[in-house]
């Protein structure tokens, strides 16, 4: 698969660049002539996409919809997310856990909390 045709489909989806996220949409929109259009007239040939051209609430722009053989190309053909070191994995813990408490403070609690399920 060409990579614009895989940047397409994981932003039609709302995936990242290695295909993870929810797919919470399902559609592209672009005008002839625009950069991405040729590359979704491709996608269409292909299968992975549904034209719909000339929608006038886009402003006469075509409108695209992924298929289903689409969200499964841009799944299997999105490369691995990169390897996380374990620091770096707890750290990511630690932002997403958005605590008022330093760094520090919260690996202690984490510890904490890890003998106590331990026993």
């Amino acid at each position: 698969m060409k990579p614009e045709h895989l940047d397409i489909l994981q932003h039609s989806l709302g995936l990242d660049q290695n295909g993870r996220g929810t797919m919470h949409r399902d559609h592209f929109v672009t005008c002839e002539g625009g950069e991405d259009h040729a590359a979704c007239v491709e996608l269409v040939e292909l299968g992975f996409m549904i034209r719909h051209a000339n929608v006038s609430i886009f402003g006469g722009g075509d409108f695209f919809r992924v298929t289903a053989a689409g969200k499964k190309a841009a799944v299997e053909n999105s490369p691995a997310p990169p390897k996380v070191s374990r620091s770096k994995q707890r750290y990511s813990e630690y932002l997403a856990a958005d605590s008022s408490r330093s760094f520090g403070d919260w690996l202690r609690l984490k510890e904490r909390q890890r003998r106590e399920a331990a026993l």
